[in-house]
């Protein structure tokens, strides 16, 4: 046995039996300790398996039990991923059909821009589900920092087939269906004319190429490539359009000032959704897991949320939650508030201590109003706002004020970063620490709410 005694009445592992160093000791024959089995079954578990079957991962639940429940739940109110489903997607009908006629009426290039966390992902996914079902095929890229135009569109090239290029005949060998546009490429970096050109022998369908989060590229030589791409795919009357989305407050932001492919694009911004829209979100998520936001609930969550569906859905989703946790099929407004709290604790949390004591601080409370305006000022592509956007967001009348409470706390409490602009323009700021924006904007909120 391995942990049975030998005659010198050592362990197996050579530690005498008495010996009191041991950090555990065995449990004695007929002793009332608890077996690992059932110690185990008190241990938390997962209320559902990881399946792609509902039936399966629910198996053995009613069709009313809170594990069933809460497993439509994650699907019908997920606030850590975009939504990817009509089914699951509420409001912007009016954003879609735009979109949906810029590209197929217009045959226009499109810009979608907004703040974040309103919706932009969950509308391209949404967008592209629909256009494949219109038989358009659909290459979606995610941009980061690192973005480098040719790998990125080697990639695009990649998934278009050879079968689509006006020289390659349907009945021809079938080796060359096997094969794609980037194979025709050349082996130096691609650059945005031969794209083009290439581009321009697609038939049997359109393409639509999805550049999403296209303000984290931080290289300009790609903005001016696409730029440039954008332009020579009109000018060839291309089968091909791009649809670039990113977090802009106008389209100059997002693609910069260039005049000579303003007459291709189509800009949409998405903006804050009707809060008959946020209600849609909830309705949906009733729907799924049979639970009820109750009407102060509801009212309570759409005050909050103030046209952020993530909001919605991350304060829905909390609330109900909590509900579920007590077996309850109503979502009430203590829900809500409990639920509210218990984020604000975890991005609190989730903040360097520093700046943790740096909030707590009462000059740092007694400029709630003006931090709460720039919390709300900051949702720019870079987080750096100025004194007359934090005046309007705050509904400030005196600019002086403004910069004297900014100023004070970029020095010893280190709340802002100060970046002075020069040629007598106003000094620009922007949070040092990422999250601190979002946590006084929920906290905001809970105040509006009266809570």
């Amino acid at each position: 046995m391995i942990f049975g005694k030998d005659r010198g009445g050592r362990t197996a592992a050579g530690t005498p039996s008495g010996d009191s160093r041991l950090p555990w000791r065995l449990p004695e024959r007929g002793g009332s300790q608890a077996a690992p089995a059932e110690r185990g079954a008190t241990l938390p578990r997962f209320a559902v398996a990881a399946t792609d079957d509902l039936g399966e991962a629910a198996q053995g639940l009613g069709d009313n039990s809170p594990a069933r429940a809460r497993l439509a739940l994650a699907d019908a109110l997920s606030a850590s991923q975009p939504v990817t489903s009509r089914e699951r997607f509420a409001g912007r009908h009016d954003t879609l059909a735009a979109l949906i006629a810029a590209i197929e009426q217009q045959r226009a290039h499109v810009v979608l821009y907004g703040e974040r966390g309103i919706g932009k992902t969950s509308l391209i996914h949404v967008f592209a589900e629909t256009a494949r079902e219109a038989r358009y095929l659909v290459l979606y890229g995610s941009c980061g920092v690192e973005a480098r135009f040719d790998e990125m569109f080697r990639t695009f090239a990649s998934e278009i087939p050879l079968l689509y290029h006006s020289q390659i005949s349907p009945t021809g060998d079938e080796t060359e269906h096997n094969r794609s546009f980037a194979d025709l490429l050349g082996e130096g970096p691609v650059d945005p004319r031969e794209l083009a050109d290439l581009f321009q022998r697609i038939v049997g369908t359109r393409v639509i190429i999805v550049l999403d989060e296209y303000d984290r590229v931080a290289d300009p030589a790609f903005r001016r490539d696409v730029a440039e791409l954008i332009k020579n795919l009109s000018d060839r009357a291309a089968r091909v359009q791009l649809v670039l989305t990113g977090v802009a407050s106008n389209l100059d932001e997002l693609i910069g000032f260039t005049p000579s492919i303003r007459r291709n694009i189509v800009g949409l911004a998405v903006g804050p959704m009707a809060e008959s829209e946020l209600s849609e979100i909830l309705s949906r998520a009733e729907e799924a897991t049979g639970l009820t936001f109750a009407a102060p609930a509801r009212a309570l969550i759409l005050r909050m949320a103030g046209g952020s569906p993530y909001l919605a859905r991350l304060l829905g989703n909390r609330a109900a939650g909590r509900a579920l946790d007590d077996r309850r099929t109503s979502v009430t407004e203590a829900d809500v508030i409990a639920g509210t709290e218990a984020v604000l604790v975890e991005w609190n949390a989730g903040l360097p201590r520093r700046v943790q004591a740096q909030l707590q601080r009462p000059e740092v409370r007694s400029a709630w109003n003006v931090l709460i305006a720039a919390s709300r000022a900051s949702g720019t592509p870079d987080g750096w706002f100025g004194v007359h956007d934090v005046g309007l967001e705050g509904d400030i009348a005196d600019p002086a004020k403004v910069e004297s409470v900014l100023s004070g706390l970029t020095g010893e409490i280190d709340l802002f970063d100060r970046e002075e602009a020069g040629d007598g323009r106003e000094a620009r700021f922007r949070f040092r620490t990422q999250g601190v924006a979002q946590l006084l904007g929920l906290s905001a909120a809970l105040a509006r709410a009266g809570r």
